[in-house]
């Protein structure tokens, strides 16, 4: 794997793509602040929102199997995810925010007239709305959610359709993520693959272990790695 610093534009670059949760966005306050409403109507005292901030990554998922120890497996998962995501839709806006690091990048991607794209497992109708509200989507040449396409990551189809949207070809692109799942979703695809060490990265397996071509400290690391001033 390359260091954080060293290029990894082999090919011509066409585009970058970015996930949207941990990478772009830090999403985590309103996140655990669902779970914790939900806990809160069961009686039950908030968690800690360090302690579920790792598994933001995944979502309604990730928040209901921390939070109230309830896994896909369980009876009981359909509603409390339907519940939870009704509940996050009314407060997706009130706290979540861009990186701060992550616009003076965007800015660099653009003056360099690179599209960059957003791929997120967030359906459309979360992630459209929360995009527009944080002046995302205005910017963004796409934008694809978990469903846009038959299948999440880490299969390879949000990425495909997203380079399809593009007109460009998928290993001229460059996929930036928080997850294994981005990592595995990009390869597959065939596009080069950046860690964000930044997100929502939690305790293992460790993100070197990903495979991504390089680990990113902070996302001004990204323009090291692709070699734009």
């Amino acid at each position: 794997m390359t260091a954080a610093s060293a290029p990894v534009a082999r090919l011509p670059l066409a585009a970058v793509l970015f996930d949207l949760d941990g990478t772009l966005v830090d999403s985590a306050p309103d996140l655990a602040g669902t779970l914790n409403d939900m806990r809160a109507q069961r009686g039950l005292p908030p968690w800690p929102v360090a302690a579920l901030r790792e598994h933001c990554g995944s979502g309604a998922r990730g928040m209901l199997g921390e939070g109230l120890q309830v896994f896909p497996a369980d009876a009981a998962y359909p509603a409390l995810r339907a519940e939870f995501l009704e509940l996050y839709a009314q407060r997706m806006l009130r706290l979540s925010a861009v990186f701060e690091t992550v616009w003076p990048v965007l800015d660099a991607i653009q003056a360099r007239s690179l599209p960059w794209g957003i791929v997120t497992n967030k359906s459309l109708s979360l992630a459209q709305p929360l995009t527009e509200a944080l002046a995302l989507r205005a910017r963004a040449a796409v934008l694809v959610g978990g469903d846009s396409t038959p299948h999440t990551k880490p299969h390879p189809a949000p990425l495909l359709e997203a380079a399809r949207q593009l007109g460009c070809p998928p290993e001229h692109c460059v996929y930036v993520g928080d997850d294994p799942r981005d990592i595995t979703a990009g390869r597959a695809a065939g596009m080069r693959t950046l860690a964000a060490a930044w997100g929502y990265i939690g305790a293992a397996p460790a993100v070197h272990t990903w495979g991504a071509d390089a680990v990113l400290k902070s996302p001004i690391d990204l323009l090291n790695c692709l070699e734009l001033p």
